[in-house]
């Protein structure tokens, strides 16, 4: 299953997330997403301390086991979202009765 995670920085902490992030190694951020996890891509705003990572599991207990890793740092809401080819085939679906 595809989904969209949203974050937010508490303000209080953003630099502290900022540090932890930044010396975060490819093997450190494996780890920290964990093996039932993969992450499609991801992207910062820095400026404003949110993002946005879309990420494919089959797991409720790893993205919240991932959520949690960052939850003091961090307010986020995770999305279950479709591709534009699953999403044209559950409307044609629907339109067809």
């Amino acid at each position: 299953m595809l989904l969209m995670v949203n974050w937010e920085l508490y303000p209080e902490k953003k630099l502290d997330a900022f540090a932890a992030f930044s010396q975060m190694t490819a093997e450190d951020d494996a780890a920290d997403v964990g093996p039932d996890i993969t992450v499609i891509g991801r992207w910062h705003d820095l400026a404003s301390g949110t993002g946005v990572a879309i990420i494919e599991s089959d797991s409720a207990e790893a993205v919240s086991g991932w959520m949690y890793n960052w939850a003091e740092v961090i307010s986020s809401t995770v999305t279950p979202v479709l591709d534009d080819e699953a999403a044209r085939a559950v409307v044609k679906a629907k339109l067809a009765g």
